[in-house]
């Protein structure tokens, strides 16, 4: 549900407001939206280890009251283990056959620079 008058949308945008556009993977903005998915999802998870993005697959822009992105990515465990807490950029991918996995993500991450939030409006990893 979109409010009327609340879009914003960036000046010289060719973005319309309330519909979802194709966005550059490589996006360093698409990136950070991403990681903040997969911090949702190790957070919910059970898992010994951390996991962190291998791949984004596509990536979506809709200007809604702030930028939400919708993203489809491929996240697999590291060698970090959770209760070390260690920067996600730090963490290798795992190389032991045994515990490798990859899971396939769909996240929506909204953002809104001006307040400095995010949410995690969905995350679904299988």
């Amino acid at each position: 549900c979109v409010v009327p008058g609340t879009h914003v949308t960036p000046p010289h945008s060719t973005i319309r407001p309330g519909f979802p556009v194709p966005v550059s993977t490589n996006n360093p903005e698409v990136r950070k939206a991403a990681r903040f998915g997969v911090y949702r999802y190790n957070n919910s998870s059970n898992d010994l280890f951390l996991f962190k993005e291998s791949q984004i697959k596509k990536a979506m822009v809709q200007i809604v009251r702030g930028l939400k992105y919708l993203l489809h990515v491929e996240i697999k465990r590291t060698v970090c283990e959770k209760r070390d807490h260690p920067s996600l950029d730090s963490c290798h991918f795992q190389r032991e056959k045994n515990l490798q996995r990859m899971l396939r993500c769909y996240f929506e991450v909204w953002i809104t620079p001006w307040t400095h939030k995010v949410n995690i409006l969905v995350a679904h990893c299988h």
